[in-house]
């Protein structure tokens, strides 16, 4: 019989051993891609979507392979500001980031992304303005209906003990040696057509078919895609696309009843949705949804996300002089929240949420009222 190596007769409490070894868990493995944290619930891979107090809302944070349908406010302020948080966060971490515009080059929209808070000096500075309105709430807390006591606490101040997602100083932008350190892909409508030839395919038009083109080229080439491990250490890729449905985009679902395209923008979106679902990326999209005049076709964009939130202006509303509204500056929205693993979505349970932009920073909170 072979002898056995040493040490393998006994362990060091005295027991017999094995020649079997634990498996490293799943999480171990997961948690080494950088920016990223296993879900406590259900074991998948997320990301932050750079703003803390949304990840709360949706979970713990995005889903790698999943996709956030962002519902844009009126006049395209918070919206683009959740836009600008996802891109910043991917910045941080290390990220790949694919940065598609039908509007404005992507860039430029990466010149604007805010300064991360990385020190403590920076964090106090933004913790002591938030402490004042908390103070305030504090002598109001008795005056606030039970439903309101009993919800959970949404987290809008930095702490030093935060390991998942960064705070960011929305009045400074990031500085460029930082955005010189990680590796992005753009897409410009405008650039991308007079460049390229268009495609036409599957029904679906030029601007959403050159972009699918893009997409998936980055994905293969750069290694994300699941079936072909990347060479080199595990990264995320982050797909930011901006005003999707526009008119900018050449679809005309934002002008018409019977759109010409009626099918063109759910197309792209059920690719997109294979794309992501077997590769280490996520995405984030804006959607003009109010000028959607074809409901039917808000709802099949809708049920093609894993994710979907909508932001309330009160911008030029009556809720922007009314006293029960005074600390905030929206209502957030959210539609839909993925139950992984499952058939069915889950739905959020917390329904009254707003959301205050103040000098340095943006926070949802739920609604205060006195």
């Amino acid at each position: 019989m072979a002898a056995r190596g040493a040490g393998a007769g006994t362990t060091a409490t005295g027991g017999p051993a094995t020649s079997f070894q634990r498996k490293a868990a799943a999480g171990s493995r997961l948690a080494a891609v950088p920016g990223t944290r296993p879900s406590v619930r259900h074991g998948q891979l997320l990301l932050s979507s750079g703003l803390p107090s949304l990840d709360g809302v949706l979970g713990g944070g995005l889903a790698v392979g999943t996709l956030l349908l962002i519902e844009e406010d009126k006049y395209g302020v918070y919206s683009n500001l959740l836009f600008k948080y996802f891109l910043a966060e991917g910045v941080v971490c290390g990220h790949d980031l694919f940065v598609a515009s039908a509007m404005e080059p992507p860039d430029n929209i990466l010149k604007k992304l805010p300064a991360p808070l990385l020190d403590d000096t920076h964090r106090n500075e933004l913790r002591e303005e938030v402490t004042p309105a908390k103070s305030e709430d504090f002598q109001d807390s008795m005056k606030i209906a039970w439903r309101y006591e009993n919800l959970p606490k949404m987290e809008a101040s930095p702490t030093t003990s935060t390991k998942f997602g960064h705070y960011y100083d929305i009045s400074k932008t990031m500085s460029p040696e930082l955005l010189q350190s990680i590796k992005w892909h753009s897409f410009y409508l405008p650039e991308e057509l007079s460049l390229e030839p268009k495609l036409k395919m599957c029904n679906m038009n030029c601007g959403y078919a050159n972009l699918l083109h893009s997409i998936q080229r980055v994905i293969y080439q750069e290694g994300f895609d699941g079936s072909h491990p990347q060479k080199k250490q595990k990264n995320i890729l982050r797909i930011g696309i901006q005003s999707l449905g526009s008119l900018l985009w050449g679809d005309d679902i934002c002008s018409s009843d019977t759109p010409e395209d009626i099918h063109s923008l759910t197309k792209f979106l059920y690719v997109l949705r294979g794309l992501l679902r077997k590769s280490l990326s996520a995405c984030i999209i804006t959607v003009p949804s109010h000028l959607i005049q074809n409901k039917a076709i808000m709802e099949r964009v809708t049920n093609l996300s894993d994710m979907v939130v909508g932001l309330e202006s009160f911008i030029g509303s009556e809720r922007e002089t009314n006293p029960l509204y005074k600390d905030y500056h929206g209502l957030l929205h959210v539609h839909q929240i993925p139950r992984l693993n499952s058939l069915i979505c889950d739905v959020s349970d917390t329904k009254d949420l707003a959301f205050r932009l103040k000098r340095k920073q943006f926070t949802i909170e739920i609604i205060n009222m006195r």
